[in-house]
């Protein structure tokens, strides 16, 4: 009988073990929880909605590094936030807080790139690899599924770890096998990039190379651990809340 014909007739709880404990013969990344806690090297505030979650709020208070794109900078001061960078056109500023802010304003002209991506750029430059991103989504819906699908850009081609907070969860792209920290009932959706090869270990439903958006969603951790085994490139959306 293959071997992996074999596995499947384990338990479930036995079958993630021998995952895991195969996965840990490589090299992978491993994802842990967001929370109130978690730092970042730099915090990257977009112009969408601003949190009102605990836990985005907390770790725009206490970011190492806190760069606003372009207009995003109003609601960071107007909630008694000091930016360390401001990065766009300044399409969206008052000419007052240009000059206020001039010392940390960095202009970039060109319209190649969103806000989002050129705030991204300039924290590069900074030598900052891990970034989270607070406000991309929300307002318009282009622009959220424009800044969620850039994702995966950052970390395929610019090589960072990137990872988006809203209001009821948190983004990360990953790239080849992972293992994410969960819980029981945290609700997981996983959204296929350029993988032709994806399973999975310790989810409600087997993960599988989807080829459209939706089939991925709604995915459920059933232990406090799960693992991907990919061959390329997707995203995954975790909850903050259990589900019900």
């Amino acid at each position: 009988m293959p071997i992996n014909c074999f596995i499947n007739t384990f338990p479930l709880h036995y079958k993630i073990k021998f995952y895991l404990c195969n996965m840990a013969t490589k090299k992978i990344n491993t994802y842990p929880l967001v929370t109130a806690e978690s730092t970042f090297d730099a915090v990257i505030l977009c112009n969408g909605e601003y949190p009102s979650h605990p836990i985005p709020l907390a770790i725009l208070a206490h970011a190492r590094y806190l760069c606003c794109c372009d207009g995003a900078a109003l609601a960071c001061i107007a909630h008694g936030l000091q930016p360390d960078a401001i990065v766009g056109d300044g399409d969206s500023l008052p000419e007052t807080l240009k000059q206020t802010y001039a010392h940390i304003f960095h202009p970039v002209s060109e319209q190649d790139d969103n806000d989002q991506t050129k705030a991204t750029r300039f924290c590069m430059t900074q030598g900052f690899k891990r970034i989270a991103y607070v406000g991309s989504t929300g307002k318009r819906e282009d622009h959220t599924l424009g800044n969620i699908s850039l994702l995966a850009r950052y970390k395929s081609e610019f090589g960072l770890e990137v990872t988006m907070i809203t209001d009821y969860g948190w983004f990360v792209a990953a790239q080849g096998d992972a293992q994410f920290s969960a819980f029981q009932h945290q609700q997981v959706s996983i959204f296929n990039k350029d993988c032709t090869a994806l399973s999975s270990s310790g989810l409600k439903w087997d993960a599988y190379p989807c080829t459209a958006l939706w089939q991925g969603t709604l995915n459920e951790a059933v232990d406090n651990t799960f693992a991907l085994k990919a061959d390329g490139g997707y995203l995954v959306f975790r909850t903050f809340e259990a589900k019900e």
